[in-house]
């Protein structure tokens, strides 16, 4: 697999964000962009609460870094499951767009000034549009289908651990785990190559969860001067074996940098940078078989440089003293994906904060 150079791609995402560890009074500059997680400590006995909404939009397919159509997928993509009864050659079912809508709680708590823990909870919404071509061989397009999933994710529970501080410049250790509490077995009625509508095991994509306990390790460095502050982070997700169906996600490795820059206590801007790479899957669920490029194994993963911009907001006076919103905006500038696999469109996150 080719390589982003996740080092100039910077350093990558973690939980929300008070700056009360960074001076006497907060503002909204002390914040990290809202799209990154964990970037920093509470002081002894602080908790803090947050909510976050954010969206990602697909649409499209790509091979490596090259955009293809639904009819290139079908007449010259292998289907993995060729051999089994009713499995064509090629693939025969294409997406086209998806959407996904996560609706994340976080809670954090600080029982000494050099530890913080932090829990957070996800809701999740899918859905993706299908093309579905007749049996066989050719182009000729049979109808199209939409599957929805909706349910709990995977709980990540962290320990934030500091490792450095000097007022100006911050650096901490991210030591987390992902539970298992997503789903792994949603169904959804879909329209085969011969005109069959059965209900079946939907592919990976469109699972909430991953099934496995993982890992979630990670660094973060915070600096501020002034009106600025940047810091970067680089975390992984490492998968501890398979699942209960007999396969695990690809292991994931982001890196990311941010900068910022306060108009006032109360406003500030961010631009930042993005990269991750992602393996494909290990193993297969043996209810997963079908001739599309979700349910291919090997079609999953890939690389990405994403750029953001994003804007952080902190009420100063009155009955909502302390609370913050945040709203940050992305798209992808490199996507090498292992493919057919859709590409991104863009993501956006806006979320809300609030310390005691």
């Amino acid at each position: 697999m080719k390589r982003i150079s996740l080092a100039a791609a910077t350093l990558a995402c973690a939980l929300p964000a008070t700056a009360h560890d960074m001076h006497a009074e907060p503002r909204a500059y002390d914040h990290a962009p809202i799209g990154v997680m964990g970037d920093h400590l509470h002081k002894k006995g602080e908790f803090m609460m947050s909510a976050r909404y954010q969206r990602m939009d697909m649409g499209g397919n790509r091979i490596g870094t090259n955009s293809v159509t639904p009819e290139q997928i079908v007449t010259t993509v292998p289907n993995q499951f060729f051999g089994q009864p009713m499995q064509p050659p090629t693939l025969r079912v294409v997406p086209t767009t998806m959407t996904m809508d996560m609706y994340m709680l976080g809670a954090m708590y600080a029982p000494s000034d050099t530890l913080t823990l932090m829990a957070m909870t996800m809701y999740m919404e899918s859905e993706m549009d299908h093309i579905t071509f007749q049996g066989g061989m050719g182009t000729t397009r049979l109808g199209e289908f939409t599957t929805r999933t909706s349910d709990f994710g995977d709980t990540r529970v962290s320990a934030l651990v500091r490792l450095f501080d000097n007022t100006a410049h911050k650096i901490h250790l991210n030591a987390g785990i992902s539970i298992p509490t997503g789903t792994i077995s949603e169904t959804d009625q879909i329209l085969t190559p011969m005109g069959g509508t059965p209900t079946v095991r939907l592919p990976y994509p469109m699972q909430i969860g991953s099934g496995t306990w993982d890992l979630a390790p990670g660094v973060t460095y915070v600096g501020h001067e002034g009106s600025w502050n940047w810091g970067a982070q680089a975390n992984a997700l490492i998968r501890l074996g398979d699942n209960s169906a007999d396969y695990s996600l690809g292991n994931r490795w982001e890196a990311t940098s941010w900068l910022s820059y306060g108009f006032s206590d109360v406003f500030s801007v961010s631009a930042r940078l993005q990269g991750s790479t992602q393996g494909s899957i290990s193993g297969q669920d043996p209810q997963i078989v079908a001739p599309v490029q979700t349910a291919q194994t090997a079609f999953h993963g890939g690389e990405r440089l994403d750029a953001l911009v994003g804007a952080n907001f902190l009420v100063t006076e009155g009955a909502l003293r302390g609370h913050r919103l945040g709203v940050e905006f992305g798209v992808p500038l490199v996507q090498d994906l292992n493919g057919p696999q859709m590409e991104t469109d863009y993501t956006l996150t806006v979320g809300w904060q609030l310390a005691f």
